[in-house]
């Protein structure tokens, strides 16, 4: 199959065009410059040649010595050095028979002078031609001049035409180096044009930008965070279909590009201080007309100048129910290591009263085993009816008997299971840090343990976190649930935060700190819970 060659590229379409555009400017130019030069130079040696002739019919000695046989020669000194000086063909001084006095050629003196365009000057008027005469084709001026009031003669003053063919010549060849040199310059501008707009472009064709543009509006109305682009007078250049739909929640989108709203929503998203200050804001929270976002803002800069801030931002609560469904996993994920690890230890017991032959006392073991997990388990199910939760909670008991901590669900705790999903995975992540935070609170602490009670009423689930350690300082009590604060170093103080905000997400929800320096800590969680007994 035959290939359809591939387009020009634009550095070829530039230069291209550039050199068309000056070689058409330079044939107009050019063709201007030879028309007006021509006929300006031809002006030129005729005015010269007119100018001489008049200057001599203004001399009275031309006038006097005509007539005068004794001035002859005389006047043919004078004319010839009149001629040489100005670099004429001839200067011919004829009288009124156009019988020549003067000539370059001393015997045409006395002979009548050739043309037949004299008699226009013999009569008093002045005349240019062009006419072969005896020293060849020329541009001759004849004026008449006057002695004592009376037309005594004519004056004719020639230039040859190949004097003026060669001064035009010469202007032509001017033209040409001109026309070179300026085609030469333009050629060398053209290809600098092209390759500046080309590296301005990244070194990249239109076709590529294009497609380029396309896939980036795509990547930007396909994210999940919505985004918009500012210029450095805080006017939107770019958002893309989430930041309007996050934004149109509340009917605040019109608001937004007009009205008091555009000279107030730079401020509150940050865009007017990353503008100000180029400092980049990373994971800030901010609530706008309602809504409750977690925005990062950078500013754009081009060629270290900034040119502009791009802010990109989602629904806080989305990434809430994100970071608690992770949380609800890493428990699971807990929950099944410890259960594995205490049961490679049971098997490993298992194996080395095998191997030593104690049947009698392997058979003791397996039973109190079985005894223990049928009481802990048995007694976990009958009071907690979610298996989800329950399963996550012998993973807790398990690891806090590992850690030398007893963990007890009180005998009259009761939770049914749950109809929503997403209930579960919040009450997973309130009860996972708690319990957490209560092992690393009982650090050190003699005969440490947690005691956890759980009880439904109608529809509302209050649990009770409690443990027996040293409690919490009263300074450090009023920052629990900030985000990032932590006694225990960096990187932590995260789990009373998450806490926190997943009770944010119902209404009728609480969480509430009781601290004993002799009695430990307590935290009581009320939030609502669905049973699926309860739907109708």
């Amino acid at each position: 199959m035959l290939r359809l060659s591939s387009p020009l590229k634009l550095r070829t379409r530039i230069m291209l065009l550039v050199c068309t555009v000056i070689a058409l400017v330079l044939l107009v130019v050019h063709t201007i410059f030879v028309t007006q030069s021509t006929a300006l130079t031809k002006n030129s040696l005729e005015e010269k040649a007119r100018a001489v002739a008049r200057t001599l019919a203004e001399t009275p000695f031309v006038g006097a010595a005509i007539n005068d046989p004794q001035q002859q020669q005389a006047l043919q000194r004078y004319i010839e050095s009149v001629r040489k000086h100005n670099e004429l063909l001839y200067i011919t001084v004829m009288d009124m028979n156009a019988i020549r006095h003067t000539h370059p050629d001393p015997k045409m003196i006395g002979q009548r002078f050739k043309g037949g365009d004299e008699v226009k000057a013999l009569h008093g008027q002045e005349s240019i031609t062009e006419a072969m005469g005896s020293l060849g084709y020329s541009v001759r001026v004849i004026t008449p001049f006057y002695y004592q009031g009376q037309q005594v003669g004519a004056i004719a003053a020639g230039l040859s035409t190949e004097k003026v063919e060669a001064t035009i010549s010469a202007n032509l060849l001017l033209a040409y180096l001109a026309l070179l040199f300026g085609g030469v310059v333009g050629a060398v501008g053209a290809f600098y044009l092209a390759h500046k707009i080309k590296s301005m472009m990244f070194g990249m064709e239109p076709s590529e930008i294009a497609s380029l543009l396309e896939q980036r509006s795509a990547i930007l109305h396909s994210i999940r965070e919505g985004v918009i682009a500012v210029n450095t007078q805080s006017e939107i250049t770019l958002i893309n279909d989430e930041a309007k739909r996050l934004l149109r929640l509340n009917g605040s989108f019109n608001e937004l590009l007009q009205g008091q709203g555009s000279k107030n929503w730079p401020k509150i998203l940050h865009l007017q201080e990353v503008l100000q200050t180029g400092n980049a804001q990373y994971d800030e929270e901010l609530s706008f007309n309602g809504l409750d976002l977690l925005s990062s803002s950078v500013p754009v800069r081009v060629n270290g100048q900034i040119a502009g801030a791009v802010v990109s931002f989602r629904d806080k609560t989305e990434v809430h129910q994100l970071v608690q469904r992770l949380s609800g996993i890493s428990n699971y994920a807990e929950a099944l290591r410890m259960q594995a690890h205490e049961f490679m230890n049971k098997l490993h017991v298992i194996l080395g009263m095998v191997n030593i032959r104690a049947f009698d006392q392997l058979e003791h073991y397996i039973m109190g085993i079985a005894e223990q997990y049928h009481y802990d388990v048995g007694a976990l199910m009958r009071q907690i009816k979610d298996p989800v939760i329950a399963g996550f909670l012998l993973g807790k008991i398990n690891h806090a008997r590992e850690e030398g901590i007893t963990l007890t669900v009180t005998e009259d705790s009761y939770l049914p299971e749950s109809s929503q999903l997403d209930q579960l995975h919040v009450l997973v992540t309130i009860l996972g840090n708690l319990l957490e935070n209560a092992i690393d609170a009982l650090t050190g602490v003699p005969e440490p343990a947690i005691t956890l009670a759980l009880d439904y009423e109608e529809g509302s689930l209050f649990a009770v976190v409690k443990d027996n350690g040293k409690g919490i300082p009263d300074d450090v009590l009023p920052h629990i649930f900030e985000r990032g604060f932590s006694t225990k170093g960096t990187e932590r103080g995260l789990g009373l935060y998450l806490v926190k905000q997943s009770l944010a997400q119902f209404e009728n929800s609480s969480i509430v700190c009781r601290n004993n320096p002799e009695r430990g800590t307590s935290f009581i969680v009320t939030l609502p819970y669905m049973a699926k007994e309860s739907e109708s």
